[in-house]
């Protein structure tokens, strides 16, 4: 089966350890049909009924210093990468007409981060909990939902905005579960950080081309993206030897730091 196919398919699957197994499962080089223009099913992404989705305020990991708070924590991450591999193969079914290479991307994308999932998932369980045995919120989901019919903007907002925080945020998260002892989670992170600076890398890549096709300002066009679609303000600090890494030029890190 055509892999845009596939992965609308996977993005419709409720349970998230056989989303994740089968992402990690998919033969990433078959052919992939460029033009084909799906119609949204509803239901999607699919999703299980734990965990139950709250308002982000309403999100309370509680002390690291108790079993729970350690592994709410945990869980929290773990319901991200959860969100990621939906973002990447929603990407990849819902824009038609981009070059064979940002296909081949986002399922090297989604497939990593499953690989992220299944880590922290296994982790969490041997912290005596599962993943849907704490509250979680929808953020990262609802700005793909703002951006489903504008492609510039997915790739402005989610990879290079909304993933991009997880670059400045990983160290200080880091510190913490290390501090209590838990330094699985911290190698775990390691991972994920290299992946993820690897992510935002391609989410800079396609913007930029899209931005050049378009013959947009890329600093300018982003500033005005950021308040169309609503998206959050980011907070220092700012990882920016990652950011540097993930490919932001010097003009873009100037402006996010002005802000």
């Amino acid at each position: 089966m055509e892999l845009r196919q596939q992965c609308l398919n996977l993005l419709a699957l409720r349970d998230p350890m056989a989303k994740a197994q089968a992402v990690s499962a998919l033969n990433r080089m078959g052919s992939i049909d460029f033009t084909r223009e799906f119609a949204e099913p509803p239901g999607i992404p699919g999703r299980s009924e734990r965990p139950p989705l709250v308002p982000h305020t309403s999100i309370k990991t509680g002390s690291l210093a108790t079993p729970r708070g350690h592994a709410a924590l945990v869980h929290s991450i773990v319901h991200i990468e959860k969100n990621a591999i939906d973002l990447a193969l929603d990407i990849c079914w819902r824009f038609a007409g981009m070059p064979e290479a940002f296909y081949r991307d986002w399922l090297q994308v989604a497939f990593e981060e499953s690989y992220h999932f299944t880590l922290l998932r296994e982790h969490l369980l041997t912290l005596g909990f599962d993943y849907g045995d704490f509250p979680a919120h929808d953020g990262l989901w609802s700005m793909a939902e703002r951006t489903r019919g504008d492609i510039l903007a997915r790739v402005a907002l989610v990879p290079r905005t909304l993933e991009a925080r997880g670059l400045d945020a990983s160290p200080a998260v880091k510190t913490k579960l290390v501090s209590i002892g838990d330094h699985r989670a911290g190698e775990i992170l390691d991972i994920i950080l290299r992946d993820e600076i690897g992510h935002v890398a391609i989410g800079n890549r396609w913007y930029g081309w899209l931005c050049a096709q378009r013959g947009l300002d890329p600093v300018a066009t982003y500033a005005e993206l950021t308040v169309k679609y609503e998206a959050p303000k980011l907070k220092r600090p700012f990882n920016l030897d990652a950011r540097r890494a993930a490919g932001f030029s010097d003009a873009e890190l100037t402006a996010l730091q002005a802000e």
